[in-house]
């Protein structure tokens, strides 16, 4: 029986685009941006910083120097906030709907302090809500040091949820994401970035009653 179900940010509540965060960082004068920038998990100094191994403050000056200019925290986080294209209307219903019937949410998202800031603020939605009206509990990679798709990043959710894999339903746009996750014996589900995958998760979790 399924008791916590955990959502990746990017490419399944909110459609992703890094094509337009790529755009973004470019025009602040990161030039090889298509070598830097990854859809699912970041390498160099941007994995870094999604592993909490950088700060936002030593990103920002290691991100200055690669574009040969100071850039601000709020440029920065204009960049990344191109990751985030959209929020469906029927990802917030589902997700109230699944709090309704009783299940716990949780985020389980690469992410970095300059999205979760956003995130936090009641400029997430178009309802003045931060992701805490609609998500029990944020599990962000560089607060757990870890970066899916390594295992201890799943591990480390599970153990501070205090359930079994069995007990779980996971959902990501990235198939490697989902597979390490399945490995652990977590039950998941591969959405598509931009589809409406909410159908499809209710169904699994029917089958899984």
């Amino acid at each position: 029986m399924i008791k916590t179900i955990l959502f990746d940010l990017g490419g399944v509540i909110y459609t992703g685009d890094v094509d337009r965060a790529m755009s973004r960082f470019r025009d602040i004068g990161l030039q090889d941006v298509e070598k830097r920038l990854n859809a699912y998990t970041q390498t160099g100094i941007f994995g870094k910083l999604e592993d909490g191994s950088m700060s936002d403050t030593d990103f920002l000056g290691a991100l200055s120097t690669l574009c040969h200019r100071d850039i601000s925290w709020q440029e920065c986080q204009h960049c990344w906030l191109g990751y985030c294209k959209e929020l469906p209307e029927r990802n917030i219903a589902l997700l109230e709907r699944l709090r309704h019937e009783g299940y716990r949410l949780v985020l389980a998202s690469n992410t970095n302090p300059f999205v979760m800031e956003w995130m936090e603020s009641g400029r997430f939605d178009s309802r003045g809500n931060g992701i805490g009206h609609y998500i029990d509990r944020l599990y962000v990679s560089y607060k757990l040091g870890h970066l899916k798709p390594a295992p201890e990043f799943f591990l480390s959710i599970l153990e501070q949820e205090n359930i079994a894999p069995a007990e779980a339903l996971f959902i990501d746009d990235s198939p490697g994401n989902v597979a390490s996750a399945a490995k652990l014996g977590i039950n998941t589900l591969l959405a598509e970035n931009g589809a409406d995958w909410t159908q499809e998760m209710l169904n699994e979790l029917e089958q899984l009653k």
